[in-house]
């Protein structure tokens, strides 16, 4: 059975990941991280995206529960905008509920006839290279 996987990469895990290796669970050429895409030391999927497309995305989604929109300008430096997003937020809580990652996927999933036009160039071009990265290990 031949497996490629992407996954998210935090730096803490790195010795997780190792040992999948190590135990030859997972072959180390097939793993690809989304920070090889991103160009970043740590990513998840959301940071394929463009940044600023995702703070709109969370916007949307969270246009109740939000404070005040987030801007882009008010987050950390933090490689991955998830961490940047938790931590604002923890300074700014939600008016009811916790933040949760899956609500603006599932609204991008739902909306992407009309959000798909939105997503800039160089997003789609991580994607793509992610793609072609992956089916070239299958």
């Amino acid at each position: 059975l031949k497996v490629a996987t992407l996954i998210d990469f935090q730096k803490k895990d790195q010795q997780i990941i190792e040992n999948l290796y190590k135990k030859k669970l997972l072959a180390k050429k097939n793993v690809k991280t989304f920070a090889e895409f991103t160009g970043t030391k740590e990513a998840d999927m959301e940071d394929m995206f463009d940044h600023q497309f995702y703070l709109d995305l969370v916007n949307a989604e969270y246009a109740a529960e939000l404070q005040k929109p987030l801007i882009l300008a008010d987050l950390g430096q933090h490689p991955r905008i998830l961490v940047n997003i938790e931590e604002h937020l923890k300074a700014n809580p939600l008016k009811a509920g916790v933040f949760n990652h899956y609500r603006p996927a599932r609204r991008l999933a739902e909306d992407i006839g009309t959000l798909g036009p939105k997503l800039d160039a160089a997003t789609l071009d991580r994607f793509e290279a992610a793609f072609k990265a992956l089916n070239a290990l299958l």
